[in-house]
């Protein structure tokens, strides 16, 4: 794992390569893990993203978003996205458009009261891969895979931890008894995890020529599934600089005035003449 952080992007393009070569060395400085503790917590990685004047690489949510198509909507969903709020952010509003008419959806009824199947549009929601929970429950052996709309807000150290999780498979070390159908990931509570490793080097072929490893495949998904719980994040770090602005205006107007107003008091002599 520490070899895939190190190589993390290092050939791939723009901010991409920054944040993979800034991810492995933070890697260095692994968080503090105790002996009591049943899980190993996830090292701070510096998503490029986060800071007050940063914002969504549009090519890595794209790659993201082929991530999640291709490998995690087997078996989960998206169930907050719809196909429109991915116009300008992922595909261009054609590319939408025919992406969504791939996939059949129940709608109705209709005239004679019944429901039928139709072409999606982009006012459809990403799709789910089971029609009701009982049938994804049925399909992975009584676990609901669970939706991933807002699942870096639902986990501690979010992007962290989704990133850690997902590059984090490997042997189980010596006394570690693994049950059948699980997995070994220091990175779950308890160790033992039903998701079998989802990403393999090469399990996408990019579109924009970037190598697919697991680590840059991992990157991209977790930044995706960033902008779908916060996809007002850049509209909001847009509107916070023009209130500070105005914020800034307004006090220096306010302290100009207040000097205005109060400069002839400030000024002034009083004297005291005794009679």
């Amino acid at each position: 794992m520490a070899h895939r952080l190190r190589t993390v992007l290092s050939k791939g393009q723009g901010s991409a390569g920054a944040v993979a070569a800034a991810a492995s060395a933070a890697t260095a400085a692994a968080s503090v893990t105790f002996l009591s503790d049943d899980v190993v917590h996830p090292p701070a990685h510096p998503w490029s993203h986060t800071g007050p004047f940063s914002s969504y690489d549009c090519g890595a949510l794209r790659r993201g978003f082929q991530v999640y198509r291709q490998v995690c909507a087997t078996c989960h969903s998206i169930k907050q996205i719809h196909y429109r709020e991915l116009v300008g952010v992922t595909h261009t509003t054609e590319e939408l458009v025919e992406m969504a008419s791939e996939v059949d959806f129940v709608d109705g009824p209709n005239d004679e009261g019944e429901m039928f199947e139709r072409p999606g549009k982009l006012t459809d929601r990403l799709p789910s891969p089971y029609a009701n929970e009982e049938a994804g429950r049925a399909a992975n052996g009584g676990a609901l895979p669970p939706d991933l709309s807002l699942m870096v807000k639902a986990r501690h150290s979010g992007q962290d931890y989704l990133f850690s999780l997902l590059t984090g498979y490997c042997d189980a070390p010596a006394g570690k008894p693994m049950m059948p159908g699980l997995y070994y990931n220091p990175y779950f509570p308890g160790g033992a995890i039903a998701m079998p490793p989802p990403l393999n080097d090469g399990g996408v072929e990019y579109e924009d020529g970037t190598p697919a490893t697991i680590s840059q495949q991992a990157k991209d998904v977790v930044e995706f599934l960033n902008w779908c719980a916060e996809p007002e994040a850049d509209d909001r770090k847009k509107d916070a600089a023009k209130y500070m602005a105005v914020l800034a205006f307004t006090a220096i107007v306010a302290g100009y005035y207040k000097r205005f107003k109060w400069s002839t008091y400030k000024t002034r002599a009083i004297s005291y003449i005794k009679n």
